[in-house]
Formats: structure tokens, sequence, C-alpha cells
């Protein structure tokens, strides 16, 4: 078959299929020439067969675009790939709801400062001799957030024992490809984050669900249960989803089992020092005096996920092998977004936002429920979501998918937990993204909807029991 022929027959079949969509501009004909290893003149002989059979079209300085209304109609492909998160995220790059969890306010965003740090980070880049790039990350935001943990979280780290991801399930793929765990059991704290525990599954481990109380993991339930299990996968800071914060006893316990077990601690320190009543609890890590924890932070709760940079604290013992893995398998990208958050750390413009985080969303916790308490006996409370218990046999589940016509998302309970015999349904209320112009309308959609599905029997109540989702 000629060559002209074979690029044209390609370029037809993506047209058909619909891989090429209608208005998609292809390539000149010399950069497909150049990028083919052929003549220009083989490209521009295919090119005019497609246009003779109206699949493409010239338009002129604007290149050669698919057509609006090819001649033959698209091919459906028969294949169904389901979407990954189905079960647990509403879809992809969608606008934030009400009540949605894991997302910080949009509307305060530091955006005049950080495109001006962004802008500067992108010209210096741009400009600077450049080898082959750190596979941990940027030296200079890592020595920053080795700077700001010892302040915020008093952490004690020097910036090679920092290993930059992309975040918090980033960071987790890191470590469990580090400690090779494979085949052995890993301590999940019931109810836990079930995205932790669906990762734990992945990389070959069995998670073993361990009760939680008033005062975090029930250690001594752990040991019961599984002494020599390889990991333990805890929020110590505000445990997610019940929002307490690990005693001083639970965590000399714990410290003690894996020092003792030879075991690892991986802390899940998904909102820093983002707390809205009283003091934020020290970092597991900084506690730690046998070099067993594995601190994992991220920048996508207290600032945005879009930027997509999180960061692995290895102990000392475990930083050598850290860095191979990162290395040879998950090396840190984005530069240019490292040395501007590099930037916004060293300017103080970091810990000026959390302050302002945390006055914006104790203000929109409290309006919330200001409007819910009449309803659901709504009592005092803190952290960045409300847990709103729901009538004993409630599918949460699918009531979460229900109110998504009603424009709101808030997230259901029962996912969470390992123990199907344990779990109890209700809602997870988000706070960030509630504000004047979405409240009320929010919450009426809320009361609509579950007022109608648990009729006179579902009395409600707002439990003190906070969580936002790592």
């Amino acid at each position: 078959m000629p060559i002209a022929e074979q690029i044209s027959s390609t370029l037809r079949s993506a047209i058909i299929e619909g891989r090429l969509e209608p208005g998609a501009r292809l390539p000149s004909w010399l950069d497909m020439a150049t990028q083919l290893g052929v003549a220009r003149g083989t490209v521009k002989v295919a090119y005019e067969t497609l246009a003779d059979e109206a699949l493409v079209f010239s338009a002129g300085a604007a290149g050669t675009r698919v057509a609006e209304k090819p001649a033959c109609a698209p091919i459906r492909s028969e294949i169904s790939i389901p979407r990954p998160l189905q079960d647990i995220e509403r879809g992809f790059n969608l606008p934030p709801l009400p009540f949605q969890m894991g997302v910080p306010a949009q509307d305060a965003f530091p955006a005049k400062i950080w495109a001006r740090m962004r802008t500067r980070a992108v010209r210096d880049y741009a400009t600077a001799p450049v080898g082959p790039l750190d596979p941990r990350g940027h030296p200079e935001l890592r020595a920053q957030i080795a700077s700001y943990l010892a302040i915020s979280r008093g952490i004690r780290c020097v910036p090679d024992q920092i290993f930059l991801t992309n975040s918090y399930r980033n960071g987790l793929a890191l470590a469990l490809l580090t400690l090779q765990a494979h085949g052995r059991t890993a301590w999940m704290e019931d109810p836990g984050y079930p995205m932790a525990r669906k990762g734990l599954e992945l990389s070959g481990l069995q998670p073993v669900p361990v009760p939680v109380d008033g005062e975090g993991l029930q250690v001594a339930r752990g040991v019961a249960l599984a002494p020599d299990a390889a990991v333990a996968v805890v929020t110590p800071g505000q445990q997610a989803p019940t929002g307490v914060a690990m005693s001083p006893a639970r965590r000399r316990e714990l410290l003690a089992w894996a020092a003792r077990e030879d075991g690892w601690i991986i802390e899940d320190d998904y909102l820093s020092e983002l707390k809205l009543s009283g003091r934020a609890l020290p970092a597991l890590a900084g506690e730690d005096p046998f070099g067993r924890v594995i601190h994992i932070g991220t920048f996508g709760k207290t600032l945005s996920p879009t930027l997509g940079v999180g960061f692995v604290v290895s102990p000392v013992s475990l930083a050598p092998r850290f860095g191979e893995t990162a290395a040879f398998l998950t090396p840190s990208f984005n530069v240019t977004t490292q040395l501007a958050l590099a930037s916004f750390l060293a300017d103080g413009h970091y810990l000026r936002h959390l302050r302002h985080m945390k006055s914006l969303y104790r203000e929109r916790r409290d309006a919330l429920r200001a409007h819910l308490g009449c309803d659901f006996g709504v009592e005092a409370m803190s952290g960045l979501a409300i847990l709103m218990r729901l009538p004993d046999g409630t599918d949460d589940v699918a009531l979460a998918r229900r109110v998504l016509e009603l424009g709101i998302a808030p997230f259901p309970l029962t996912p969470w937990y390992i123990d199907e015999r344990r779990a109890a349904p209700g809602f997870l209320l988000g706070v960030t993204n509630i504000r004047k112009g979405n409240l009320e309308k929010a919450c009426e959609a809320l009361r609509s909807l579950v007022g109608r599905q648990m009729g006179e029997a579902g009395h409600l109540r707002i439990s003190q029991k906070i969580v936002v989702s790592a």
C-alpha cells in the first residue's frame, strides 16, 4: 500500500471512530512529514484524499481540521471501560458542589499572589541551566518544607528525608512500594479513609480493621487482631472520619508497638495544622524516638488539589530506599510549581493563608450549624465538615446519589467502614465551600430529600464528630 494511502487510512479510521473529534486540528504537512519521515508531498496527497471524502477541510491559517459533520457517521465503540473511583467520586474536573468533601474554599485561593509566584518561577526556570532533575523534588522546596514542619508540626528532619509527591495517594504509593510488604497485614482505622484501604489492597496487603474510639485507634485491639502487622495507617491529628485526636497514651502505645514488632506507622497528616478549635497537636512523627513513622502531608487540602504537590517525610533509616524507589518508579515533577510554592512558603504567605482560612472556615461552619440546628439538633463542633447521623438501616450511599440531582454532594459514611457490622449510616457535610450565596439553598435541598426519605421516624442529629476526607 502506498505511504500516502497508509496515512489517509489511519486518519480516516481515527475520524470515523470518533478518536479525532470534529474541529480537531491536524498537524501541518511539514510537521506530519517530519514526524513520519516522509516527503511533504506525500502528506499533502493524503490530506487531499480526506478532503475529497469530506472528512477534513482547510481552514486557511487555522490549518487543516476535521469536518464538523463528517460524511461517515462516527462508529460508537462497543468497549465500555468503567472510570476509576466511580463508587466514591461523583466525577472528575467538575466544579465542587456544596457539602463536597476534600475541596478547599475555591473563592479564597490567593490567586493574585500565586500567579505572581508562578510567573516568576516559570521565567527563572526557563532561563536557568538544567541538568538531571532530582527525583526527590527540588531542593529549595524540600528545604522550605523541612523548616515549616519544624515550626508548625514539631518534626525534626533534614531536606534529604523529604520526598515530593503529587498527592497523599501518591505519597502512600511511594511508601508502600518502599516498604515492600506485599502479602502482609496492615492495621487500618475503622472507620477510616476508603481510598487508603483500597490502596493497601492493591499493594498486596491485607487491611485489618481496628476500631476507633474517643482516644483514636485502639492499639490494644490491633495487637490482639494482628500483632505482627507490617504497617499501621493512622490519622492521629484529626481522625478521619470521627475527628478525634489520638491521645498521648495511645500515641506512646502505638510507637512502642512499632518499635517492638519492627512495624511501620504511616501518618496521614491530611489537615496539617488546619484545626479550627483549640491548638493543633504535634505530628506523631515529631514524637517518634524510634524512627518508625512515615509522615505524609499535602498542600491539596490547605491550598488547592490542582497544585499537585504533597510530600513524604521518611525516617532516616529508610531515606536511601525511599530515594531509590522515587528515582526509578515515582520521580517528582512540575518543577516550576515546586519553585513557586517554595517562594510562597519562604515569604510567609502560606502561614498567613492558613490563618485566614481558619477564620473563614469557622465562620462557614457556624453558619451551617445555625441553619441546620433547629431541624437537626446541631451541637457545638469543630473541624472542616459535620457528621450527620442517619437512622439505622438507611442506605446512605443511594441517598447520596439522589441528592446530587439537587446540586449538593454530601459524602456517605458507611463506605468508611471495613467491618460492615459496625457501619453506621450518615452524611459528611463539608463546610469549606458553603457561602452566603448557596447556604440556604443547599440546606433546603438537604432538608427536603432527607426529610422525605426518613419521614417522622427519621430523627436526625448532627454529631460532634468532624472529618475532612484525606
